[in-house]
């Protein structure tokens, strides 16, 4: 009984061999369709991070995830004592340096060129009477030296008036526009403490929380487009100079499974990333699906070239030498066309009528 046994499994076993040996098919014509396979996450269309461009820590945020916002509204705020003194301090300077506030001290400088000319005048009516007298043989030449001394001065001190009020005119205008420009900068300053968006919208994560310390390396919040998604994938550098902008793109997620989505190539970035040695391609959704949110995962394959009818075989029948074994034990040399993961075309070598079997 056991040696009968173990006849019994031998001959299953060299029936079981012999039958996978003489397994057989006929090339089919069917379409087939190359492609490129390519992973990668789906992205909002014009998401972004959003980066401070102070050091502070948070006092308010005034959005929830997942609110929608337009472009300009405040996302959160900032504080630091600090600049907030500083503004203040810009707005005391300007206020005390305005050119209007000063414009007592233009007038004084203004008076003091009226009196001069008004001295000068005098002195020198004074000094051409005592110059006519003197011709006249009437007073001393030491009246006279006195007399156009003081006419001399009086000249001086006039243009000096003059000068001094030049001065200060431009002077106050300077440090009045000079204040005002501190405060324009201090206040422009404090509006780095206001995060705003930069788009119409939707907040699709804050990263922070009130009171948390925060700067110019620290994202905070990321914002991107309420309706509109791209697909950015990552082709292999192999395979990047067959992808052409408006190729078809089939996408599959694990968020609908079962289905295949349609999308097109939109965008081929030029630069390769040295780390992963592939390139970022995007595409865009022919109809996309109901519901979506940044950074769900996907498989695509990019779509080269469709032929509707072509004569297919199953990749396993192909020897890598592009041969084929037929049913009789010859091998036959054939040429191929396109190819996907599961069957390749063959142009030449067999027909749709030769019988082919399993490489061993």
């Amino acid at each position: 009984m056991k040696a009968r046994s173990i006849l019994q499994i031998a001959s299953l076993f060299l029936l079981v061999a012999c039958g996978g040996k003489d397994e057989t098919i006929k090339p089919e014509i069917a379409a087939i369709s190359e492609s490129v396979y390519a992973s990668g996450i789906v992205k909002s269309k014009n998401q972004y991070q959003l980066f401070p461009t102070v050091n502070g820590v948070i006092e308010s945020i005034y959005i929830e995830e997942g609110a929608v916002v337009k472009k300009g509204q405040p996302i959160l705020s900032i504080v630091n004592t600090t600049q907030k003194l500083n503004k203040e301090n810009a707005a005391l300077a300007a206020s005390y340096y305005d050119y209007g506030t000063n414009q007592e001290k233009l007038n004084d400088a203004k008076q003091q060129i009226f009196l001069s000319k008004e001295k000068m005048k005098n002195d020198s009516a004074l000094f051409f009477r005592q110059r006519s007298l003197f011709n006249q043989n009437i007073g001393t030449k030491v009246e006279l030296e006195q007399r156009e001394l003081a006419y001399e001065n009086a000249k001086i001190t006039y243009q000096s008036s003059i000068v001094r009020y030049n001065d200060l005119k431009r002077q106050l205008a300077f440090t009045s526009s000079q204040s005002k420009k501190s405060l324009e900068i201090s206040e422009s300053l404090q509006g780095d403490y206001t995060l705003r968006s930069d788009i119409d919208g939707v907040v699709y994560s804050i990263a922070k929380e009130k009171g948390e310390l925060v700067g110019p390396q620290t994202a905070v919040a990321v914002i991107g487009d309420a309706n509109q998604f791209i697909l950015e994938m990552q082709v292999d550098e192999y395979d990047i100079v067959k992808i052409q902008k408006g190729q078809q793109v089939l996408v599959t997620m694990d968020s609908y499974k079962g289905q295949v989505f349609e999308a097109k190539v939109s965008k081929i970035y030029p630069m390769i990333n040295e780390r992963t040695k592939s390139f970022k391609v995007e595409a865009e959704f022919v109809k996309r699906p109901s519901t979506l949110y940044p950074n769900i995962s996907f498989e695509a394959s990019i779509v080269l070239r469709t032929k509707q009818k072509a004569l297919l075989i199953p990749r396993a029948y192909l020897n890598p030498d592009n041969t084929v074994n037929l049913e009789s034990g010859e091998k036959v040399k054939v040429t191929i066309g396109l190819k996907d993961y599961q069957k390749v075309e063959i142009l030449s070598g067999i027909t749709a009528q030769t019988v082919l079997i399993l490489p061993e």
